[in-house]
């Protein structure tokens, strides 16, 4: 009798640990599937931003291009209008077409350089915009090392770089309390431009996570969820909007160092925000050549 009640009270045992288990499995692969959903969808956004970023520099290379095909115009313009002028003076009399037609050169002389002088009148503006930001960033965030952040331009790119030493807790995307401070005075200079659209990357070394943290199975993992949580930081606690963001995960294929040292692995453990490039302003520039 003993052993039949000792029986069925382990069968009701192992039924009940098999049924929590079934339920933590079933949360666990329902948890790995909503993850795996946002890490398309943020692939996809980057996509976009990346491809926006080409079409700037594809935009900006070709005004440079027509600018120096303008300028050598005018050198063209002069010479000939110079030497049609030296002509004139041993001529004491020109015919009317001759001289509408020096009246027409003069004019559109006048129109190219006009519209050179307002395409890198634009140029400098967003240079001089930019500049403008970097010095406001330096300034709200203070005296940190180059170590643990880095704000520069390049190629007309706001570029600002945090380490993940100062960020975030080794293997993990739980943002620090330290982090959080800087992370606000960040924010409270882009919340002031509201016109600023920007795109949270994460990035890794190329070191294997040494075991799975939740649903993260690597690198790719990681870097998306470390940007996902600064972005959702910047969102909820200090009011950014979120259609002005996205977020992005590089895991470890953009390093900014070699990863055969320590120095250069930790280099590369970043988070990069990208003040992304307007490119309004140049089409509209484009807009009024045309018409």
């Amino acid at each position: 009798m003993k052993v039949s009640y000792l029986v069925v009270a382990a069968f009701t045992t192992l039924s009940m640990v098999s049924c929590v288990s079934s339920k933590k499995f079933k949360a666990e692969q329902a948890r790995y599937a909503d993850l795996n959903g946002r890490y398309t969808q943020l692939q996809t956004d980057l996509k976009g931003c990346e491809d926006a970023k080409a079409e700037e520099a594809r935009k900006r290379a070709g005004l440079e291009t027509e600018i120096a095909g303008l300028n050598k115009q005018i050198d063209y313009l002069k010479e000939n209008n110079t030497t049609a002028l030296k002509q004139l003076q041993d001529m004491s009399v020109i015919s009317s077409s001759q001289a509408e037609s020096i009246k027409k050169s003069m004019e559109n002389l006048g129109m190219k350089d006009a519209y050179i002088q307002d395409l890198q009148s634009q140029m400098a503006k967003k240079d001089s915009l930019n500049m403008a930001l970097v010095m406001n960033l330096k300034g709200a965030i203070g005296n940190l090392d180059d170590e643990d952040i880095n704000i520069k331009v390049d190629k007309g790119v706001v570029y600002v770089d945090i380490s993940d030493k100062l960020l975030f807790t080794t293997g993990s995307y739980a943002i620090t309390t330290r982090a959080k401070q800087v992370l606000g005075k960040v924010a409270t200079v882009l919340k002031n431009q509201p016109n600023i659209e920007f795109m949270v990357e994460g990035h890794t070394d190329n070191a294997e996570l040494k075991r799975n943290i939740g649903p993260m199975k690597d690198n790719w993992d990681l870097s998306v969820m470390r940007a996902t949580s600064v972005v959702r930081l910047l969102q909820k606690q200090y009011g950014l909007d979120p259609a002005k963001m996205s977020a992005a995960g590089r895991g470890e294929f953009h390093p900014v160092a070699s990863n055969a040292t320590a120095e250069g692995k930790a280099a590369n453990r970043r988070t990069r925000i990208v003040i992304l490039p307007q490119l309004d302003q140049f089409f509209q520039l484009l807009e009024r050549k045309q018409q």
